[in-house]
């Protein structure tokens, strides 16, 4: 048995018991040859004769599972199935699953972090003091203040406590609300235009679909709070990245921290050139304990499934 391993943080050169399980269970592991996200025509070559895949944010288009007759699974290592073509791999019978809920702790860490770090401008003071100035800069508090929460799942749930450890006021907006939640941790349920023109501080925890894609346009960011400050370790496509450069030079948007982009890796983005940005590499889910969990899920369902048992994290 052949199986396809694409997740960059799951690799030989760093071996960890989920490999060696795996190494076990399969008799050929082939791996990522590029250390970052495949492209459709480098996937084909790799999925020849792999009947499982454990996938990172490749591009899995109609193309590569039409291209991959031999595939029964795919394993994403992540919860976001939004670069894989799931009507596609329904049509060839090819079961998908994820790993829900395992990051969210680290996503959750970055959020907040990202969030201090907009709202306190500490990359700008960082770089500047190392180039031996000293600017003044004025921030703002999180205390007291309200966060909105776009997504409350695992994720959004993880950042609300955080947020509620700062007395900030906590509002949410989900299409599928856990309203019982909500009322026990003191969140308030709002719908999405209230919310958005509401707070002072705002994240995003939504999958991106056809309808989530550019929820926070520029028509919408207008209508915001001056200085509102954004994060976004979703996904990139959540946010009209051109709108948000342009109302962030304006000073209508306070700050921006982003870990996902429209294009991955970025390009010449304008966002680079703002000192009220603050960017990292997709890493929110990258710590040692997120990592180790996600490794293991994706490896153990990829396993359940080849070997005929029931697997809990079947995406529907």
């Amino acid at each position: 048995m052949k199986v396809l391993v694409t997740a960059t943080s799951l690799n030989p050169v760093h071996p960890n018991p989920a490999l060696e399980q795996l190494n076990r269970f399969a008799d050929r592991v082939v791996f990522n040859p590029h250390g970052r996200p495949l492209t459709e025509d480098e996937l084909i070559p790799l999925l020849e004769g792999c009947e499982g895949y454990i996938a990172g944010l490749d591009f899995i288009t109609k193309k590569v599972i039409e291209q991959s007759p031999s595939l029964r699974v795919i394993s994403r290592y992540g919860a976001g199935v939004d670069r894989l073509d799931l009507e596609a791999a329904r049509a060839k019978g090819i079961l998908v699953c994820n790993t829900p809920g395992v990051n969210a702790q680290a996503v959750a860490d970055l959020t907040i972090a990202l969030i201090l770090s907009v709202a306190r401008r500490i990359p700008f003071l960082d770089r500047n003091t190392r180039q031996g100035r000293w600017p003044r800069s004025t921030g703002v508090e999180l205390y007291g203040k309200t966060m909105g929460i776009l997504g409350l799942g695992a994720i959004g749930k993880a950042v609300a406590k955080r947020a509620a450890g700062f007395a900030m006021h906590i509002m949410a907006y989900d299409p599928y609300m856990d309203e019982a939640y909500a009322k026990a941790q003191g969140i308030v349920a709002a719908d999405f235009d209230t919310l958005v023109t509401r707070v002072d501080f705002l994240c995003l925890h939504l999958p991106l679909t056809a309808e989530t894609r550019h929820i926070i346009s520029g028509e919408v960011m207008k209508r915001m709070k001056p200085g509102v400050i954004m994060v976004n370790t979703a996904r990139g496509g959540l946010i009209d990245e051109q709108a948000a450069y342009e109302l962030l030079q304006s000073g209508h948007l306070g700050g921006l921290g982003i870990d996902v982009y429209e294009e991955e890796p970025p390009k010449e983005s304008p966002l680079f050139t703002l000192d009220n940005v603050v960017l990292t590499p997709h890493t929110a889910s990258h710590t040692r304990e997120a990592t180790a969990a996600m490794a293991s899920l994706s490896v153990q369902n990829l396993i359940d499934v080849l070997s005929g048992r029931d697997c809990p994290y079947l995406v529907r």
